[in-house]
């Protein structure tokens, strides 16, 4: 009986991580740097489906992106919005934990060297940033110039 419990708890556990890495990536169909973060989305465990919008507009106002960081795709996991070319690692890191004060985590801009946004081994120096529906932002992390 223990053991049966035992696995039902890690099949709930293992599902319930399963449904959370399932990503819906709002993007222009002419967008290809939207695709590209979507592959590095996938290298990195998540299930990833585009949906093409002409407007990106309606879609960011819709989630409530706050104007100062808008990018160019709006992705939704697990409730929560990523907004732009947010690493994996981060939304995974920011998954973990789920503050429940957050609304998601945006890169604002395109950054050169953020995924999807690759240019060989140079990165611009940008923030991911943790915002919540008050509109407050703080930095989650930094990357530096390479």
């Amino acid at each position: 009986m223990k053991r049966s419990l035992l696995a039902f708890a890690l099949l709930s556990t293992v599902t319930g991580t399963a449904l959370a890495s399932d990503v819906i990536n709002h993007k222009s169909p002419y967008c290809g740097c939207c695709s590209e973060w979507a592959k590095h989305m996938q290298e990195s465990g998540f299930t990833v489906k585009e949906v093409p919008h002409e407007d990106m507009a309606p879609i960011k106002a819709k989630f409530g992106v706050p104007d100062n960081l808008v990018s160019c795709h709006t992705a939704q996991i697990d409730g929560y919005i990523f907004e732009g070319h947010v690493p994996a690692d981060d939304i995974k890191a920011f998954l973990a934990d789920k503050p429940s004060d957050a609304k998601g985590l945006a890169v604002p801009g395109m950054p050169m060297g953020s995924p999807g946004m690759d240019y060989g081994d140079k990165r611009q120096a940008y923030s991911v940033i943790q915002f919540n529906a008050k509109g407050q932002q703080k930095v989650f992390n930094q990357y530096k110039a390479l």
